[in-house]
């Protein structure tokens, strides 16, 4: 059984077009090799063209899906080969109207509250805010409902607040900037 009617490189030329620059995004947020993005963006269209008779009409959730997976593969055989796994420290989170050290801090302080989360949480906060997914898009990249999904979010919120409030608490020695 081959691929649907219209699944044709012309189909996959538009696919391509409108969603390679959020995949290689999506690679570069997760990814700190800097070719490795560019990689992981081929890889997956190499799979979209492969199953193409799988890919449904709104494709980008499950274009991520496949990018999820693969990231998954190529992690768990690092590893396994006993190399660590390097964490992405790209696309900054700043806060609006926040400039200079204010917007330094606070990236700080969402990195390594992020960082205290499990992957499975960051995952579900990095799709519905990183990636713009819905809920029920972020729920097919996860495999799992989206009534699941909506509770993973939730759930990752309330840790990922915990844990802005935990760094903000904690004793931490303050340095006094002079002022020139």
């Amino acid at each position: 059984m081959g691929p649907p009617p219209g699944r044709d490189e012309d189909w996959f030329t538009k696919i391509y077009e409108d969603h390679y620059q959020q995949l290689l995004q999506y690679g570069r947020r997760r990814l700190a090799d800097a070719d490795a993005p560019a990689e992981l963006a081929q890889e997956v269209f190499a799979v979209a063209w492969r199953r193409r008779d799988e890919v449904p009409e709104r494709c980008l959730p499950w274009l991520y899906g496949v990018a999820r997976r693969l990231l998954a593969n190529h992690w768990r055989a690092l590893r396994a080969a006993g190399r660590q796994v390097p964490i992405a420290e790209a696309d900054v989170l700043r806060e609006r109207g926040a400039v200079g050290a204010d917007a330094t801090v606070m990236v700080a302080d969402v990195r390594a509250a992020m960082r205290a989360l499990s992957e499975l949480d960051q995952e579900i906060l990095r799709l519905i805010g990183w990636e713009e997914l819905t809920v029920s898009e972020a729920a097919q990249v996860l495999g799992c409902s989206r009534t699941t999904a909506a509770v993973r979010l939730h759930r990752a919120r309330g840790r990922l607040t915990a844990a802005m409030s935990a760094a903000h608490t904690s004793p931490v020695p303050h340095r006094k900037l002079a002022r020139s």
